[in-house]
Parts: C-alpha cells; sequence; structure tokens
C-alpha cells in the first residue's frame, strides 16, 4: 500500500490538562479548535501537526486503560 499522508491520529487521554501542555507548550504544536462536549464531560482537541495532518485529542472521564504488550 502507498499513501502520501495520513489526514489525522485520534488520540484518547486521561489528563487533559497534562496531554494539552505536552502537544501544546512542549511539542508546539498549534491548537486548531479546542472543544468541550457537556453532554459527554469532555474535551476534544484539534492540532496540527504538519501542513495538511491533524491530532485529534480526546479526553473522557473514564479513559480506557492504556493497553501494554
Amino acid at each position: 500500500m502507498k499513501t502520501k499522508g495520513i489526514h489525522h491520529v485520534a488520540i484518547i487521554c486521561s489528563d487533559y490538562q497534562k496531554s494539552k501542555h505536552f502537544y501544546v507548550d512542549i511539542l508546539g504544536l498549534a491548537i486548531i479548535q479546542e472543544t468541550y462536549r457537556a453532554a459527554r464531560d469532555s474535551y476534544k482537541l484539534d492540532l496540527r501537526v504538519g501542513l495538511h495532518d491533524a491530532i485529534e485529542l480526546f479526553s473522557f472521564p473514564n479513559a480506557p486503560a492504556r493497553v501494554n504488550k
């Protein structure tokens, strides 16, 4: 399979403020949009990666546990 890039990657985080700090303040990614979703008591943060790609950062009150192998 040959690709020219990816549109976005979705990441679920357990600590929204720590994750936002890491991606924005440490890695320097630009915020496209930040949305609080009251019905889910969660945040969605869209971050620009390069010219055409993005990371969607999701937080949930009871985020699933990390899978380790």
